[in-house]
């Protein structure tokens, strides 16, 4: 098999570190597990108390050494980036497609994150870097794999237009879904990038000012507008992207996102995938029973969050019109 006889197999990088002014990227050894739970950085927790990781000295590596060593492994071939506004079906997608032995899943790596959000290279060479990182987690490491798929960030519809340019002909999946069904969920248990100063503001080209002036529940919706935007401008100019709403059900989302990866799955890895969309997205032992929040009442203004939202179903249901 490929990468078989390579001492880095099994071994990507997980941590971005800068100390006395140089900058490391520390490693982990994965061993035989594959990114099988619903977010990217469970698998690294379960790979922890590897006997590989758990010596007194970590393995660190230079920027230079992480981009000579990404050329020499093979990689699944890199098929889609799905961006998503947070509580659409993102999850259950990556899930469902991780099913089939033949897919790698990679769902919201910390260490993608930090290489786009950081400040410490210059705009070449966070470019090859983030396309060093992909493939050494994308590394086939078992024998049936062939197609990679690249779960990112929320926040990361901000970067598009530069991601866009590092993979100009590859597939951008973006995953939306009526405003206040995503803000119910929230108001459940808000994910961080809903909570202000969790994440710098300025990554959703919000400024202190407003945060003050909107205040804390307000904060949420107006996240949510920015992301409403992003889609709605990248959409506008990009010709190698697919919208997908919520609405329409999970299950033909996966058929379409089936159908972009263009592989010959047997049957059986197909019904496994459907069948994984019976369960929970975040706890495959639970059945999935719906939504249970339609009727609690949201104390936030939705007027330019929804108005963004009927903009985007409106251009999107012209364009089908077109394409019929």
């Amino acid at each position: 098999m490929e990468n078989s006889d390579h001492p880095l197999l099994h071994w990507i990088p997980n941590k971005l570190i800068e100390k006395e002014g140089e900058v490391y990227f520390e490693w982990i050894y994965l061993g035989d597990k594959r990114y099988l739970d619903p977010f990217f950085e469970e698998t690294l927790v379960k790979c922890a108390d590897h006997p590989d990781n758990l010596k007194r000295f970590k393995v660190v590596s230079s920027a230079d050494n992480l981009i000579d060593w990404a050329a020499q492994l093979v990689s699944a071939e890199l098929k889609a980036f799905v961006f998503h506004v947070s509580r659409c079906g993102s999850t259950m997608l990556a899930q469902s497609l991780a099913v089939s032995p033949q897919n790698i899943v990679i769902a919201e790596a910390p260490i993608i994150d930090a290489i786009v959000r950081s400040e410490l290279f210059d705009l070449d060479k966070k470019r090859v870097l983030i396309k060093a990182v992909i493939a050494l987690l994308g590394q086939k490491r078992f024998p049936d794999e062939k197609n990679l798929i690249v779960k990112l960030d929320s926040w990361h519809i901000f970067e598009a237009g530069e991601l866009r340019s590092i993979f100009p002909e590859l597939p951008f999946v973006l995953l939306y879904r009526n405003p206040a069904e995503v803000l119910k969920s929230h108001s459940k248990l808000k994910g961080m990038h809903m909570i202000p100063n969790l994440l710098p503001s300025k990554i959703f080209g919000i400024t202190n000012k407003e945060i003050e002036e909107i205040g804390f529940h307000q904060y949420s919706a107006v996240v949510l507008e920015k992301y409403f935007q992003a889609y709605f401008d990248f959409q506008q100019t990009d010709h190698n992207v697919l919208v997908y709403n919520y609405k329409d059900g999970i299950r033909d989302v996966l058929e379409k996102v089936i159908d972009l990866i263009n592989d010959d799955y047997y049957i059986e890895e197909i019904d496994q995938m459907y069948e994984r969309l019976k369960k929970h997205s975040k706890n495959e032992t639970n059945l999935f029973s719906g939504d249970s929040f339609m009727n609690e009442n949201l104390a936030m203004d939705l007027s330019r969050v929804n108005d963004l939202y009927e903009k985007l179903e409106q251009k999107l249901s012209g364009q089908l019109a077109d394409r019929n």
